[in-house]
């Protein structure tokens, strides 16, 4: 019979004790699932935020950038779905599938380009024609097709193709090691992206070109010969992938190597390839948004002309589309002085019309010519006397070269720039088109050519390279290791516009140089970047000192001492390289999948997995479910009272802790803990608002409140100081360092606070409700509505159900989250028996003035302590 009692009612404290175990291992799993998930939800809001601030084109990126994002941002969210799924098991499976369907629609737009089809590694430049463009790349494209249909003399030569690069990178397995090597680095820093640029040249500098290739090459080379009949060199010139981009000119970019002899043009040929990651290339696509991959170096082989004098020109004026003049920059020797910017050449603007008319003509002194060595290579002589100071063309050359410009832009139908030189028996040669790129810039009516501003000129003259004013320190650049400290907003100041300095143009406010011209490398890209440019001031670098701040006006042809604010005004907003360009376009596309944010009402029906649309839905809805199961742990477990400690305080209420993690400061004996020993933050918040001020007892209850509650509710003294009742007993705090979970019952009134509150502002959240009282409905839900508007004054979001108001805050700072725990543990006591009253609008207003003085009261001592 004693065994038959024992097993019908065994001791309860042993099963308490086990409950309460499990119940710290519950909070414990579902915490540390919640952390993650949160953790992870910051990271995918910070790498959308990079994303969103990406498109508006506030620096430049790559394709690795979109990328890594890409990649970086789905492997957030799968956390995120995965840590959901932790915390309730089976209940969100769907997500996963919705998470697969989002990323699928994703990988086309950051999936790497397919190789270039295989295809001839070498082609004839007789052969080629604009169509081939994806094959020898557009300059030698454009150069074979204006060959065949205006039958304008061009080099004989050939194509090495795209897919002769591919079979070069391919074979040394080069592009899976670059692409490790820039995934690697940080190509935001000019020193780095430097370094990075050197170790890929020298990679592809060393890696042998493959048999096939090498012999393709040579048998192409010896056929021209023999065509020639005579001993050749050759001009190597870069005709890349991607040059004939909308808006681009690559002006500069890649390499050419000039007078080449047929023992080194494999090497060469590895050079002009290598420079497709030189400093200057690099910098290039990364502020124009172009992608690596989009790029495959060709490179053309064409018969070396020993140019008697050679040039650039524009078949309509860079600088002002109502201008139509032809303009060409000619110079003795090769044009290499002209396109790298290190020589001042001589000017003829050449008018339109039956006959043309040389319009103007402006000589320079030209100390320098650029000339071929009889066996290889070229060297540069020194001119003196009366030759530096002749036109390097005459009158009859420069007519013939204007009426070649005008043909080719009445063929393609768009302005053209083309690099010429005149042979030694006479003839003109073009060794270069493409497409001009022209500045749009809004005339103002009121602005006239020439006009001075007010303010200080301390240089004048020169030619506008790129139009446009600015303002900044000068900073002077003559060497490499100067471009690594130029500063953001400074405005580069070189005795040469050589293309190098083209990598410093996202940061440079405006550029002023000694030599150079409008044709050059330099000029083109600043165009482009929409920075003011003035080339050929003469003592610059001798007048402007570094960190004199000074104006550039570039159309003015003046520079001003300090900001001139007069001209200023009227420049527009620089614009964003970056849109339209195939990167751009390519984290846009991406970024649609992955940004809005589509589910906004928690307690709309269309709040569930499957109409998750993109990842920052499948954020919203993970997070909104996360903390809503966090909420749920204190409803969901129940309160295991002797395996708790009885909170030792002088209010005369029982209050019960049960510490679930890190609560206390140290283990604690017994059945009291004291107040001291807890390190709840959320919890001494809420206590700090419940002890605030004492409660003043139950409202006074006239007539009609008195009829409206039960009689033991009206006098109700469990609350009483010195009286006990079960009802003062059912006050539970559920307590971690960062949680607290706090059930109370006072009287026939319940309440309920769920908090975390850490430092992380992200991790933070409170739920509260509060329910219930003995009057009739009506006077509870007055109460509830009173309670609301409380609430509603300090940023709580709420919610009003029946006689049952439900409130909460999430990702604030943590001082502010304390603050609100304060009021709404003065609420849990100050409100109760409330409902008594809510039919008497006398004292209504009073106790709506008393308790919003003393929470306004309670505010300000803790101003004044964190003070």
């Amino acid at each position: 019979m004693l065994k038959l009692i024992k097993t019908l009612f065994p001791k309860k404290q042993p099963r308490e004790a086990y409950s309460a175990e499990q119940l710290r291992i519950a909070f414990k799993g579902r915490y540390h699932a919640f952390k993650l998930l949160l953790n992870a939800n910051n990271r995918a809001l910070d790498v959308m935020a990079e994303m969103e601030k990406a498109l508006k084109g506030t620096w430049p990126f790559g394709m690795n950038f979109v990328r890594s994002r890409c990649t970086r941002v789905s492997t957030d969210v799968f956390q995120i779905v995965k840590n959901l799924n932790d915390l309730t098991p089976g209940k969100y499976n769907a997500l996963l599938n919705k998470f697969k369907e989002i990323q699928t629609k994703i990988n086309p737009f950051i999936r790497p380009r397919s190789l270039s089809p295989e295809g001839p590694l070498v082609m004839l430049l007789r052969d080629v024609d604009r169509g081939m463009a994806d094959q020898v790349g557009s300059k030698l494209a454009n150069l074979g097709e204006i060959r065949k249909q205006i039958h304008v003399n061009v080099p004989r030569g050939f194509a090495i193709t795209a897919w002769a690069y591919e079979h070069f990178m391919q074979s040394n397995s080069l592009q899976e090691e670059i692409d490790r090597r820039i995934q690697a680095a940080d190509v935001g820093e000019l020193d780095r992206l430097y370094a990075l640029s050197a170790s890929i040249q020298q990679l592809i500098i060393g890696s042998p070109v493959p048999e096939d290739l090498s012999t393709a090459i040579m048998e192409q080379f010896q056929l021209l010969e023999k065509e020639e009949g005579r001993r050749i060199t050759v001009a190597m010139r870069s005709s890349a992938l991607g040059e004939d981009l909308p808006g681009t000119s690559f002006a500069g970019q890649y390499r050419s190597e000039l007078n080449v002899s047929g023992e080194h043009l494999l090497q060469a040929y590895k050079e002009i390839v290598a420079s497709k990651y030189s400093l200057t290339a690099m910098s290039y696509r990364l502020n124009r948004g172009i992608r690596d991959e989009d790029v495959a170096m060709c490179v053309g082989c064409l018969r070396m002309v020993n140019a008697v004098s050679g040039g650039v020109m524009y078949s309509r004026n860079p600088v002002n589309i109502r201008d139509d003049a032809v303009l060409i920059n000619a110079i003795w020797g090769l044009p290499k002085s002209i396109v790298d910017g290190s020589a001042t050449p001589d000017l003829f603007l050449i008018s339109r019309g039956d006959p043309m008319v040389i319009r103007q003509k402006q000589i320079a002194v030209k100390d320098q010519k650029f000339v071929c060595y009889p066996d290889e290579g070229v060297c540069r002589l020194d001119m003196t006397g009366e030759e530096s100071q002749k036109p390097s063309l005459t009158d009859e050359q420069a007519i013939e070269l204007a009426r070649l410009a005008v043909m080719a832009e009445d063929y393609y139908r768009t302005p053209q720039d083309m690099e010429w030189a005149i042979a030694e028996d006479g003839s003109v040669v073009l060794l270069q088109c493409r497409p001009l790129q022209q500045v749009h810039k809004e005339q103002e009516e009121e602005k006239e050519e020439g006009t001075k501003a007010a303010g200080t000129v301390v240089m004048s003259g020169g030619v506008t390279a790129s139009p446009g004013v600015a303002s900044g320190p000068v900073f002077m650049v003559k060497k490499d290791v100067d471009a690594l400290q130029f500063p953001q907003g400074g405005v580069l100041v070189a005795d040469q516009s050589l293309p190098r300095w083209a990598t410093l143009l996202n940061r440079a406010a405006a550029v002023v140089t000694e030599r150079g011209s409008i044709t050059g490398h330099l000029a083109n890209v600043a165009r482009e970047f929409g920075v003011p440019a003035l080339f050929g001031v003469k003592d610059v670098t001798d007048v402007l000192k570094n960190g004199q701040t000074v104006t550039v006006d570039a159309e003015g042809l003046r520079i001003y001492e300090g900001r001139v604010d007069e001209l200023l005004k009227r420049e527009e907003a620089p614009r964003n390289l970056m849109e339209g360009s195939p990167v751009h376009e390519a984290l846009q596309a991406a970024a649609q999948l992955i940004i809005p944010l589509n589910l906004l009402d928690p307690d709309a029906p269309t709040f569930k997995p499957d109409k998750c649309e993109t990842f920052h839905d499948i954020t919203r809805f993970c997070h909104e479910k996360a903390v809503h199961e966090m909420f749920q742990f204190g409803k969901e477990h129940q309160f295991p009272e002797r395996s708790s400690k009885q909170l030792l305080v002088d209010i005369p209420m029982q209050w019960w802790v049960l510490n679930l993690d890190d609560g206390f400061r140290e283990e604690v004996e017994g059945k009291y803990v004291k107040l001291e020993n807890i390190v709840s933050l959320p919890m001494l918040a809420i206590w700090e608002g419940i002890a605030a001020k004492p409660w003043a007892g139950p409202p006074p209850v006239d007539g009609k409140g008195l009829m409206s509650v039960m009689f033991e509710a009206t006098r109700n003294t469990a609350l009483v100081p010195g009286v006990r009742s079960n009802y003062g007993d059912r006050n539970y705090f559920m307590i971690s360092k960062n949680y607290c979970s706090l059930n109370s019952r006072l009287g026939f009134h319940f309440s309920t606070i769920e908090t975390l509150v850490s430092e992380r502002a992200s991790e933070n959240y409170i739920s509260f409700q509060f329910k219930g009282g003995a009057a009739d409905f009506e006077r509870r839900y007055r109460r509830v509505v009173f309670i609301r508007e409380i609430l509603e004054q300090y940023d709580f979001r709420t919610d009003i159900r029946e006689d049952n108001v439900i409130a909460r805050i999430e990702d604030q700072e943590m001082d502010y989250m304390k603050a609100r725990l304060q009021i709404l543990g003065f609420l849990t006591i100050h409100t109760r028996q409330l409902d008594m009253i809510m039919s008497n609008p006398a004292s209504l207003n009073r106790y709506w003035s008393k308790i919003t003085k003393d929470i306004q009261e309670l505010f300000q001592v803790r101003q004044n302590l964190s003070l």
